[in-house]
């Protein structure tokens, strides 16, 4: 028989074009993406429930006679039937019902239902159960474990099940190979893979529903174990490539960097110098150098960046310094600008703002070689052409994503050489996920602030307290320190958010008068922005009305409070790096998170663990445990990690063993890797096979 990955969906029963086109959007196109197209969760259809038994909150299986039928005329109208067993009764109830409805539920009817069962005004209820009449023959139970799966529009949980049963009859273990070599299912104890997926399409009645909730039953680890693996050997596989690869050799510098420190002012923490050595030994290798430097807010990053960059221009190349937003990218370019006017340096900048003949101006500028860029990822479109682009730094890499880290090969010096890639990010990235989303990538920790940096005191509060707030903020800056007041995202829209600063900027004009007020905000042009931002460095304004637009890059040590506002609305990252934005001279900082209640539960532990700690990598685990891995990615850019059946957090513990096998698994029996790519990773070849 055919190997299942060759046979289409459309060679089950009832498959026609329409269908398999529905079928194509959630990813199966062949029988064995049906069988990987696994179910999200299971209900327990396989036994009846008494009704005494019956919890809130539980989903069963019941059955009983109709004691009476009503409708009630609540404040919205519903049908009411009460069901009763030998042990007890419970209402159903339908918001939506027509009279022949009504009727089928006479007195004495046997009936049998599932549904979710929830506490009502007279005892339990079920709202729109499904249900069977003795007219309609109930039939027997299920024999295993009902499968719920991911669908898309036009798609029922009975036709998925009905296409998985006929799928699993087609299976057997000669046309769904195993992948997995034996002496690594052993080594690791894996057990079959047939197996699981049997298993998991149709538990059988006696299956733990908690251990399949959880994730924790062997066939749900042993598939978990196989995707993270075949995760695992696209990044390897990128990485060789990547390493295949030839880089300009760069000779550590003896003189900019050290024109550069001198003029710096301070010197460099022992983390700074450290990381400085591992990139500067990368650069002046001829292998591309692929670094993360990961350093919570403030740690310096920008000064290590800085000395990578020279020891690139020192050697005659060009450096290209990418940012993800125009605001952080203007701060770089003002900061690059700064540093390397002493030392003669141009520095060109591109944004995608950059229209007509300026754009045009850059694009030349960039083509003949100044040797410092600096700019959005518009650095990355076809048409900017670099003259010998030796080394990449890419600030906030999540934001980007592998693809874009590709393309950069195209950049290099004659399409021949290709840059070295120093990857920066602010948000510190828990170990589970830099072991899974960046295995391609060496890491280097900024684990030490600069001297002088406080910790910053948080406090959270209902907005009931603003007046108090605004209080605050006066007497702080009656005592010569500034402040920011942060006006956050209005359901993700930029346009709101602006408007809301504008009027929050314009209350608090009348509320503080006497001190000087500025506003900032994502319409605002560039010069405009600078011009504020400037202005408050200096020290011209006591108060600066912004939105998240400050969350990176700006620097004012004089600031000393910060008050966000529905703080709830921003994930911890994203607060952590606002907060971030003070704390920068001696004096004592602090961070009001300003809330709306009522707060949700993720809410109010998201705020609990602000308050707890300024550590941004404890804050990273545990927004991972909120988030999930994908919004902490940002898997809407990346395409990484959105995974089938793994889950990060819960199968952390698998992630030292995949590593380990994974590079078994290319030393040893490499023509496995490509099958297990296809089967897992077909939509996401590109990872693989660059």
């Amino acid at each position: 028989m055919s190997d299942l990955s060759q046979l289409s969906i459309t060679t089950l029963k009832g498959v026609g074009a329409a269908l398999a086109e529905k079928l194509k959007k959630v990813g199966i196109e062949t029988l064995q993406d049906m069988l990987f197209h696994l179910p999200l969760r299971y209900q327990d259809r396989t036994r009846i429930v008494p009704i005494a038994a019956l919890r809130p909150g539980q989903d069963a299986v019941i059955e009983g006679s109709v004691a009476v039928t009503d409708v009630s005329m609540g404040r919205r109208r519903s049908l009411v039937v009460r069901l009763q067993d030998s042990t007890g009764s419970i209402v159903l109830r339908f918001f939506h019902f027509s009279t022949a409805q009504k009727n089928g539920f006479a007195k004495g009817t046997k009936v049998r239902c599932y549904g979710e069962v929830r506490p009502g005004a007279s005892g339990l209820e079920i709202y729109h159960p499904e249900y069977r009449t003795e007219q309609q023959d109930t039939g027997p139970l299920e024999q295993t474990l009902t499968a719920i799966y991911p669908l898309t529009e036009g798609l029922t949980q009975q036709r998925m099940r009905l296409l998985a049963s006929q799928t699993l009859e087609h299976l057997t273990p000669r046309n769904l190979p195993d992948w997995m070599p034996s002496a690594l299912a052993e080594k690791y104890h894996l057990g079959p893979l047939n197996e699981a997926i049997r298993y998991l399409h149709q538990p059988p009645q006696d299956a733990n529903l908690a251990e399949l909730a959880e994730g924790q039953h062997w066939a749900q680890k042993r598939l978990a174990f196989e995707e993270l693996l075949t995760h695992q050997l696209s990044l390897q596989r990128l990485r060789e490539q990547m390493r295949e690869q030839l880089a300009p050799q760069l000779a550590p510098s003896t003189y900019l960097v050290n024109q550069f420190l001198e003029n710096l002012g301070f010197s460099p923490t022992n983390a700074q110098k450290r990381v400085g050595a591992e990139i500067a030994w990368d650069l002046a290798q001829s292998l591309p150098m692929l670094r993360l430097v990961q350093g919570d807010v403030g740690a310096g990053k920008t000064v290590v960046a800085a000395i990578a960059a020279l020891q690139a221009l020192e050697a005659g190349y060009q450096v290209a310094l990418m940012a993800p937003t125009e605001i952080l990218a203007e701060q770089h370019f003002i900061n690059f600008s700064k540093w390397l006017a002493p030392l003669n340096i141009e520095v060109a900048w591109l944004a995608g703002k950059l229209k007509g003949k300026a754009r045009a101006a850059a694009l030349e500028q960039i083509a003949n070689g100044t040797p410092m860029v600096v700019g959005t990822h518009a650095l990355f479109q076809a048409e900017v052409q670099f003259k010998n682009l030796a080394l990449a730094i890419i600030d906030e890499q999540h934001r980007f994503g592998v693809q874009q880290r590709l393309a950069l090969r195209q950049k290099g010096v004659e399409g021949r050489l290709s840059p070295h890639q120093l990857i920066m990010t602010a948000t510190p990235i828990p170990r589970t996920l830099a072991m899974s989303a960046y295995a391609d990538l060496d890491t280097s920790v900024l684990d030490e602030l600069p001297p002088g940096r406080t910790p910053v005191n948080t406090v959270v509060l209902a907005d009931s307290k603003r007046p108090d707030i605004i209080e605050r903020v006066r007497l702080a800056c009656a005592e010569g320190r500034q402040a920011y007041w942060v006006c956050t995202l209005i359901e993700e829209s930029e346009e709101l958010t602006c408007q809301a600063a504008q009027t929050t900027f314009e209350e608090l004009q009348l509320a503080l008068v006497g001190l000087s007020v500025g506003l900032i905000h994502g319409r605002m042009k560039p010069a405009e922005k600078a011009q504020v931002m400037e202005s408050f460095k200096a020290g011209e304004l006591q108060l600066l009305v912004a939105t998240t637009v400050i969350e990176v890059g700006v620097d004012v040590p004089n600031a000393s409070l910060m008050v966000i506002e529905n703080p709830e609305r921003l994930g911890l990252a994203q607060l952590h790096q606002l907060r971030g934005r003070v704390g920068r001279g001696s004096a004592a900082s602090h961070c009001v998170l300003l809330y709306h209640p009522p707060l949700s539960h993720i809410g109010r532990e998201r705020l609990a663990i602000m308050r707890e700690t300024n550590d941004g990598f404890i804050i990273a685990e545990r927004d991972l445990e909120l988030r999930g891995p994908g919004e902490m990615l940002g898997t809407r850019q990346t395409g990484l990690l959105q995974f089938k059946v793994a889950d990060l957090m819960r199968d952390a513990a698998l992630l030292p063993n995949v590593r380990e096998a994974a590079i078994e698994l290319m030393r040893s029996y490499p023509d496995h890797a490509s099958p297990l790519l296809d089967r897992w990773l077909r939509y996401g070849q590109e990872y693989g096979q660059v």
